[in-house]
């Protein structure tokens, strides 16, 4: 199976929503089993939870910095950030153009 970033690109945003006044910038591209690949490109705010499993970001362009349970990453285009399960975390601080799978 093949997933293209720019094909997914291309179906961003989603539409807005009451909790999502300027649109959805997230999309899973694939779901099997407890795995998925989700494209993730925020604007402007990361409003992120924790999560039940264990995360990547593979960052495709874009940098910044990723707070993990108060610990600032920095990161840049080809990096691979992992996040563990249930930690905090949000992109504090990135650029206009971040694009990552997750």
């Amino acid at each position: 199976m093949r997933i293209s970033l720019s094909e997914w690109q291309a179906r961003l945003p989603l539409p807005a929503t009451d909790r999502w006044p300027q649109g959805v910038w997230d999309v899973q591209a694939l779901a099997r089993g407890t795995m998925k690949v989700i494209l993730f490109t925020p604007r402007a705010k990361d409003y992120q939870t924790p999560h039940e499993q264990d995360e990547l970001y593979v960052v495709m362009s874009g940098n910044g910095v990723l707070a993990i349970e108060g610990q600032s990453h920095a990161f840049t285009v080809g990096d691979v950030l992992f996040v563990p399960a249930l930690a905090r975390h949000r992109f504090e601080e990135f650029s206009d153009d971040l694009v990552t799978w997750a």
